[in-house]
C-alpha cells in the first residue's frame, strides 16, 4: 500500500548540478548515522527544492497506525513507549504505511513547539501524562530541515543536535517526564552572508557542503526550461521521469541493505586519520564521519569494500567544516582538505588540480 500524495513535488532527479549536495544528502539517508548535512550557499541554488524532492523520493514506511510518532512496527529503538507496551502486552499493532516525514522547523519556533508540551495541571488531576508531540516527534525516521539555521536560536540548535545525535527526545517539568524516539536526519541551510554558525555547533553536523549559483549559460538555460516545463504540467513532467526516479529509490534501498556488509581495510582507515592529524582536526569525529561517508558510497555504488576514490569523493564534505579557521589564509578550507588528502594518499600524483579532474571526470 502505497500513501497517495496531495501534491507533485519536483523530482530529485531532475535537478540539474549541486551533484556534491545530492550526494551527502543520499549517503545520509543510507546511513543516518553519518549526523546530517550543513548546506552552506547563495540564494535561489535549490537548496529547499532537493530536500523536499529527497524526501519524496524515498519509499513509503510502515507505521504503527495512528500513531503521532512514527512508530515502527517492529523495532522497538523507533517504538514509543505506549506502543512497546502494547507489543509486549501481545497486541496485533495495526500497520499504515507513511510517506516519510519532512519536517520544516520554521525560524520563530519555541522550544515547545519544536519539543512537545506536557500539561501539569491534567496530569496532577487525573494521573496522566497528558502529552503533546512537537516537531521532533513528527520527524522520527524522517528529515528534519532547519532553514538558514545560522540564524536560529543558539539553545534550540543544542536541543535539535543533541536529539540527533542520540536519537530520542526528553521533555521534562514539574517532575513529570516523557521521553520518545526522535531518529531523524538533521539537515541545516543557510547563506553565510546572514550569519556564521558557532565552529563548535557547526561541527556536530556530518557532513557539510557549498553550494553555488551556476554560472554556465546552457546549464543555466537547462535548469530553468525544467522548472518551466514543471510548472506547466506536474503530472506529465514527473510521470516522464518515474522509472528513474523508481531506480534511484531502488538503489537507495539496496545499499541500505548492503551498509551492514561493507568493509574498510585498516589501512585505508589509518591514512584517513593521519588525513584529519595533519589537518589539526580536533576530536575524533572527523575521522568517524568520514569514514561512514565512505562506507555508504560504497554501499551506494555497489561495492562491499571501500577504496581510495570512495574517500576522495567525501572527504571534503566531511573535514572542510572542522578546521580552524585563520585569518590570514586565503586558500578555501574544501581546498585545503583536498591538499592534504593528495599528499597522504599521493592520489592524482599529489596533484590537487588533477584530483579535481578526476573527480568531475
Amino acid at each position: 500500500m502505497t500513501p497517495t500524495r496531495k501534491r507533485r513535488v519536483f523530482p530529485f532527479t531532475a535537478i540539474v548540478g549541486q551533484e556534491e549536495m545530492k550526494l551527502a544528502l543520499l549517503l545520509n539517508v543510507i546511513d543516518p548515522r553519518i549526523g546530517g548535512v550543513m548546506i552552506m550557499g547563495d540564494r535561489g541554488t535549490g537548496k529547499s527544492t532537493t530536500i523536499r524532492a529527497l524526501a519524496d523520493l524515498l519509499p513509503a514506511i510502515d507505521v504503527v497506525a495512528g500513531d503521532p510518532y512514527n512508530s515502527s512496527p517492529s523495532d522497538p529503538d523507533l517504538q514509543s513507549s505506549e506502543v512497546r507496551q502494547r507489543a509486549e502486552r501481545g497486541e496485533s499493532l495495526p500497520i499504515e504505511a507513511r510517506q516519510v516525514p519532512m519536517v520544516d522547523l520554521p525560524l520563530g519556533a519555541t522550544e515547545d513547539r519544536l519539543c512537545g508540551t506536557i500539561d501539569i495541571e491534567k496530569a496532577l488531576s487525573e494521573g496522566v501524562r497528558a502529552f503533546e508531540p512537537g516537531l521532533l516527534a513528527k520527524a522520527n525516521r524522517g528529515l528534519l530541515y532547519v532553514d538558514e539555521v545560522n540564524l536560529l536560536d543558539d539553545h534550540l540548535v543544542d536541543v535539535l543536535l543533541d536529539s540527533a545525535a542520540s536519537g530520542w527526545n526528553t521533555v521534562e517539568r514539574e517532575g513529570v517526564s516523557v521521553r520518545h524516539p526522535a531518529r531523524f536526519v538533521l539537515i541545516g541551510s543557510g547563506n553565510p552572508e546572514e550569519g556564521e554558525l558557532r565552529p563548535q555547533l557547526l561541527d556536530r553536523f556530518g557532513m557539510s557542503v557549498e553550494v553555488r549559483t551556476v554560472r554556465d549559460p546552457e546549464l543555466r538555460v537547462q535548469v530553468v526550461d525544467q522548472r518551466t516545463g514543471f510548472d506547466a504540467d506536474p503530472d506529465s513532467f514527473s510521470d516522464r521521469l518515474q522509472s528513474t526516479q523508481e531506480a534511484l529509490q531502488a538503489r537507495v534501498v539496496e545499499a541500505q541493505e548492503r551498509l551492514p556488509q561493507v568493509q574498510i581495510d585498516n589501512d585505508l582507515r589509518v591514512r584517513i586519520s593521519a588525513v584529519c592529524g595533519e589537518l589539526d582536526v580536533d576530536g575524533l569525529r572527523g575521522d568517524i564521519v568520514t569514514n561512514r561517508a565512505a562506507r555508504a558510497l560504497a554501499a551506494f555504488e555497489g561495492h562491499l569494500e571501500v577504496s581510495d576514490d570512495d574517500v576522495a569523493r567525501v572527504v571534503a564534505c566531511c573535514l572542510r567544516h572542522r578546521l580552524r579557521k585563520d585569518p590570514l589564509e586565503q586558500i578555501d578550507s574544501g581546498d585545503r582538505v583536498v591538499k592534504m588528502f593528495c599528499k597522504v594518499f599521493d592520489h592524482a600524483g599529489g596533484d590537487p588540480a588533477a584530483f579535481q579532474l578526476a573527480l568531475a571526470g
